[in-house]
């Protein structure tokens, strides 16, 4: 799995320090941006404290929703288009809206931290460095949507993240500043629990799995009840919106793509970390600028913006980084866990490297999500096993058969960069697979 490597510092580096991570992790080089949302300068490299949160506006959102009418908040997050940061992109007002309207005597809220794609720690950082942020937007999103409980799901090995939430949330109880209750709930190490209704499974003590849709959570979530689950780095945005207002966070990024986004930066550049940038900005930027370019002077040929992704064209580094922009070259940011293909990747190995992850990890209960990332598997190793031509369109059927037959959007997540690898890297992948065998052989 892809993690990203030791924290780097610069003499150049607008701000400074290296994350406090849990020990079997690397700890992840945290800088910030003008305007920064998420990830403010701070002398301090610990998790941000109720007081140090409050000096810088913390809760004054959460205080106004309290004292008066939350639909405000609505109306501000749509003002904002502001969409779910978990890779989908999905509008949150309108995922809000569906809760809200919804009649129950109980609604619930889910803050997903269940981060477990490789080479994406942003998450972690977020929570871990800033877990009054997270938890804030938790709050308002409850009182937006009516919730009377809320949830902040992790999976198990975040000790450092988990430890700075319960330290939070036990700050925010002495304050008095929570209007419902809050459990910390810790889903298994895996890929598919980190999909929002597999959360919901975990959290009512049921295998980690991802529920049919519809119903959608925000109809029938939590024990049947009306429920919102937006990622912690979605809420995180909504606890500034609810300072700053929705029309000032739409001013930040481009028509479609508004506000920043995190990314996480592998080992293979000089300056590995988790950074923020506004949409709008490019590749190239996010390489050079914040990561100091390659290590061992490494040409890059592209970059898969993140696991479920197509890849990304050395050619195309300097497209902006938007939603309207990178889905007509067949990509999209995803959940901005960045890895790297210089001229020394082998593509081939990589791509296989990506279909066992899937293989691996998708939860077996869709015959055809099954079936799909086991022959994706099998295909491919024929290819590094020179059987020839005839893989690509092998790899195509089996996707276009398979496509929405999941339970989740696995099942579309697993072919898109296993296509995209064989579109992008056509030569790699035929001098690999070699020429077909003689007539009669």
């Amino acid at each position: 799995m892809l993690r990203p490597g030791l924290p780097g510092t610069h003499p150049s580096s607008t701000v400074g320090a290296a994350a406090t991570m849990e020990p079997s992790r690397p700890a992840p080089t945290i800088r910030a941006v003008t305007p920064s949302l998420l990830l403010p300068q701070r002398s301090s490299t610990g998790p941000e404290t109720l007081a140090e949160y409050r000096a810088r506006g913390g809760y004054d959102g959460l205080l106004r929703a309290r004292t008066g009418d939350p639909t405000w908040l609505r109306t501000e997050v749509a003002t904002s288009l502001l969409r779910g940061r978990g890779g989908a992109a999905f509008p949150t007002a309108r995922k809000w809206e569906l809760a809200a309207a919804a009649t129950a005597d109980q609604k619930f809220v889910v803050a997903n931290g269940g981060e477990h794609e490789p080479g994406s720690s942003k998450d972690r950082v977020l929570v871990e460095r800033h877990p009054h942020a997270v938890l804030e937007g938790l709050l308002l999103a409850g009182l937006a949507t009516g919730a009377t409980k809320g949830w902040l799901y992790l999976i198990e090995d975040m000790h450092g993240p988990r430890a700075s939430a319960e330290h939070a949330l036990s700050e925010l109880r002495a304050a008095d500043l929570m209007p419902f209750p809050i459990e910390v709930h810790l889903g298994p190490t895996t890929y598919v629990a980190g999909e929002e209704t597999a959360a919901l499974n975990a959290i009512e003590g049921k295998p980690a799995k991802p529920r049919k849709k519809p119903p959608f959570p925000g109809e029938a979530g939590l024990f049947g009840k009306p429920t919102t689950v937006n990622n912690v780095e979605t809420l995180a945005h909504v606890a500034w919106i609810a300072r700053q207002g929705g029309a000032a966070f739409a001013a930040i990024g481009t028509e479609q793509s508004k506000g920043t986004l995190l990314f996480t930066l592998p080992a293979s550049v000089q300056r590995p970390g988790v950074y923020e940038l506004p949409f709008g900005a490019t590749y190239r930027q996010l390489l050079d600028t914040c990561g100091g370019g390659l290590r061992a002077d490494r040409r890059v040929r592209a970059i898969l913006p993140a696991m479920s992704c197509g890849f990304l064209l050395a050619e195309h580094l300097d497209v902006p980084i938007a939603y309207e922009t990178l889905r007509p070259l067949g990509t999209s940011p995803g959940c901005g866990g960045v890895r790297i293909v210089d001229d020394a990747t082998d593509v081939v190995a990589l791509a296989i490297e990506i279909a066992e992850f899937f293989m691996k990890e998708q939860c077996g209960q869709c015959p055809p999500c099954r079936m799909e990332t086991n022959q994706f598997v099998h295909i491919l190793k024929a290819v590094q096993g020179k059987k020839g031509p005839g893989y690509a369109d092998k790899l195509a059927k089996l996707a276009e058969f398979s496509r929405k037959k999941g339970f989740c959007s696995l099942i579309e997540m697993a072919a898109a960069p296993v296509l995209s690898a064989v579109s992008a890297f056509a030569l790699d992948f035929a001098a690999a697979a070699g020429p077909a065998a003689p007539a009669g052989s």
